[in-house]
């Protein structure tokens, strides 16, 4: 699939934007492999810059990762292969 801008938001108070890295969050069906090919998060190369975490949430299977932003240069956008987030449940 594609980058759904519904499933964007920014975490806490992103009123400040100044050098410190920003936190966002991005829930879609979209699997990790597809999110951490370049380009993908094109659509908000305006909003992110190097250095901002993104939460990312596969509600499809459902897994959770963290990605980085690694470059934002003439509108392409490329993230971190991710870290994946434990959603184990074991009761």
């Amino acid at each position: 699939m594609a980058f759904n801008l519904a499933g964007f938001q920014p975490i806490g108070g992103q009123s400040r934007n100044g050098s410190a890295p920003q936190m966002w969050s991005y829930t879609t069906t979209d699997s990790l492999a597809t999110m951490n090919t370049s380009a993908y998060f094109n659509s908000v190369s305006a909003d992110v810059k190097v250095g901002d975490l993104i939460y990312v949430h596969d509600s499809n299977t459902p897994t959770a990762s963290l990605v980085v932003v690694l470059s934002n240069a003439s509108g392409v956008v490329d993230v971190s292969d991710g870290t994946a987030l434990s959603v184990a449940d074991a009761d």
